[in-house]
């Protein structure tokens, strides 16, 4: 189960990024691959932040929203 909590809340804000930087893109008279390529990365990384500190804050069910409500567990070796 940790491999797919982890999976899923590594691979929906990545999914989110590139879909939100799709959209910006639209909207921007740039390079399309040189936009897609510095907003992603930024829109994952405010996309996880959001709602990571959501779900630690306000309601654990916020965790959906990053693919998962249960945080991943790592245990130590």
């Amino acid at each position: 189960m940790n491999l797919y909590a982890s999976l899923l809340r590594t691979g929906v804000p990545a999914a989110v990024g590139w879909l939100v930087a799709v959209a910006l893109r639209h909207g921007l008279d740039l390079d399309a691959s040189a936009v897609t390529g510095v907003l992603t990365p930024i829109a994952t990384f405010i996309y996880y932040g959001v709602f990571r500190f959501a779900e630690e804050h306000l309601s654990p069910q916020f965790g959906w929203l990053l693919g998962y409500t249960k945080l991943a567990d790592y245990p130590i070796r």
